[in-house]
């Protein structure tokens, strides 16, 4: 695809202006106002209440067997994190081979909340989080809980830290998500891959696991200024609703010389096929072997 092609697809062909935020704090031009379109007919009042209260049933029932921490086969906590966008009234369609087991960096476009459990139940995961995801209400705590490694976007001096808290945490076995466009876009445009993250990938010798998230409407997308419940209650009352995820082929750290053609074939692989057009279909999974990690080689020095 031509350079020109490239730029269209991964800052959108529908009018946004590119991404409005700083190198360290980066923020998309989206708005509910803006970029969430009604989708047909909405579902009963009623009906969308009971979908929020099976949501936070489940929610709860994560937090009642947090304590047991590692304990929780990995396989049941893919199913629960599956339960809870199913319950949301959300039907989930997953393309592609199985994630590696072992440390991994998974890395997908950002949309919604909806992504947190989807990548979940691809590989469960600690998430690299903002700093303000804390102060939400249940998901925070759960969040905190689950072993997330929080940044604080505001403290420029506190990036090389948190890199090298990420590359510990891959060193050991852990897999590790990351969303590198560092803010929610609706999935009609798109942001560019902030390349910190892929520098934990080199230095731990850790596979890139990328991943494609889209939704077959806007009322998924959680944007700019969009209070959390609305969002939540938006999504319980659309119909048909439905998510879609593409396991893409893992990036080994050895087949690039710095995180900078790292962050790049990400990139790639994930916002190239955000707007081809899909055919309708069941949900399906189909698992694949996977290819294992492979080894970095040397770095360049960090920056953002």
């Amino acid at each position: 695809m031509a350079a020109t092609g490239v730029s269209a697809v991964i800052t959108g062909s529908t009018g946004h202006a590119p991404d409005k935020g700083t190198l360290w704090r980066p923020s998309a031009p989206c708005s509910p106002r803006t970029c969430v379109a009604a989708t047909g007919p909405a579902r009963a009042v009623p009906l969308a209440a009971l979908r929020i209260a099976a949501v936070l049933f489940l929610l709860v029932l994560g937090f009642v067997v947090s304590p047991l921490g590692s304990r929780i086969p990995a396989g049941l906590v893919r199913r629960w994190c599956r339960w809870i966008v199913r319950a949301a009234g959300v039907r989930i369609r997953v393309d592609g081979g199985a994630a590696p087991d072992g440390g991994l960096l998974l890395v997908a476009n950002h949309v919604s909340w909806l992504d947190i459990p989807l990548l979940a139940a691809v590989r469960p995961a600690r998430m690299l989080a903002k700093s303000e995801i804390r102060h939400w209400p249940v998901a925070g705590w759960l969040t905190a809980r689950s072993g997330a490694l929080f940044i604080d976007r505001d403290r420029i001096r506190a990036l090389p830290e948190t890199v090298a808290r990420i590359a510990g945490a891959l060193r050991a076995g852990d897999a590790v998500t990351v969303f590198p466009e560092g803010s929610t876009w609706c999935g009609r445009a798109q942001g560019r891959f902030r390349r910190a993250a892929f520098q934990a990938a080199l230095d731990a010798g850790i596979a890139v696991q990328p991943v494609r998230l889209r939704y077959r409407s806007t009322a998924a997308a959680f944007v700019g200024d969009d209070p959390l419940l609305a969002s939540v209650w938006r999504v319980a009352r659309a119909r048909e609703l439905v998510a879609e995820v593409d396991v893409l082929a893992p990036i080994a750290p050895d087949s690039r010389a710095d995180r900078r053609s790292l962050t790049r074939a990400a990139e790639m692989s994930v916002l190239l096929g955000v707007q081809e057009a899909r055919v309708p279909g069941p949900p399906r999974v189909v698992p694949l072997p996977a290819p294992a990690p492979g080894r970095a080689e040397p770095a360049e020095p960090l920056t953002a």
